[in-house]
């Protein structure tokens, strides 16, 4: 077997994982802001607490 060869898969298939790795981080770093994102945005959606607790029928 070629040891120049072997290296160069060896190197490539490196690359390949650190690459992924990369991109995996950067998927799961924008899914977690996304997600925060969502929190706040339902956190904020929520309406008063005194809202539709009382109904005036006075007339």
């Amino acid at each position: 077997m070629d040891i120049a060869a072997l290296s160069m898969a060896l190197s490539t298939t490196q690359l390949k994982q650190q690459t992924n790795l990369a991109l995996m981080d950067k998927v799961m770093g924008n899914a977690d802001t996304k997600g925060a994102r969502m929190v706040e945005m339902m956190e904020n959606s929520i309406p008063h607490p005194d809202l539709g607790n009382s109904l005036d029928i006075k007339a």
